[in-house]
């Protein structure tokens, strides 16, 4: 492989990694705390504590890994119409996407201040979690098909 080919092969792997790791956070600072409304914090009770990071750099962040993410998502594509990443791995990527996406709006639910019980929190273990790890899973078995599929044609390719 030539050195364009090794340099477009980091740009799609950075791009992926801006994509997948983007896009959770993004979410979750953009979503914003989700306290009940009404009470200050201190009365609320929590199904796990929130980090003690402000709204505004919550905000702040998830504009910043939105912006991160589109990118990444935009060399991505541009890479897959120009042939230079194969679309076979969107398989890949975006079921971890899908499982950051979720894992960020779950991590906001599990730390909502609520008066209480947090029936939100339950709801986001008992099915957010599972439906995570099937995508988690699904991607991982992806990703060692495709790695499979390469070092099988390439010592087939060496046999020749």
């Amino acid at each position: 492989m030539g050195k364009r080919g090794t340099h477009l092969t980091r740009l799609t792997a950075v791009s992926a990694v801006l994509l997948v790791v983007g896009a959770p956070v993004a979410v979750w600072g953009l979503m914003g705390q989700q306290n009940a409304q009404g009470l200050p914090a201190s009365e609320l009770d929590y199904a796990f504590q929130p980090p003690g990071i402000s709204d505004g750099t919550a905000a702040a962040l998830g504009g910043v890994a939105l912006v991160l993410a589109v990118a990444g998502a935009a060399l991505l594509v541009l890479a897959s119409l120009r042939g230079a990443f194969d679309h076979r791995w969107w398989g890949v990527l975006a079921p971890l996407t899908a499982a950051g996406v979720l894992a960020g709006v779950g991590w906001r639910v599990l730390t909502a201040g609520v008066i209480g019980a947090n029936i939100g929190a339950g709801l986001a273990l008992l099915v957010g979690a599972p439906f995570v790890g099937g995508l988690l899973l699904w991607a991982l078995a992806r990703a060692l098909w495709l790695a499979w599929e390469r070092v099988g044609r390439r010592d087939s390719a060496s046999a020749v």
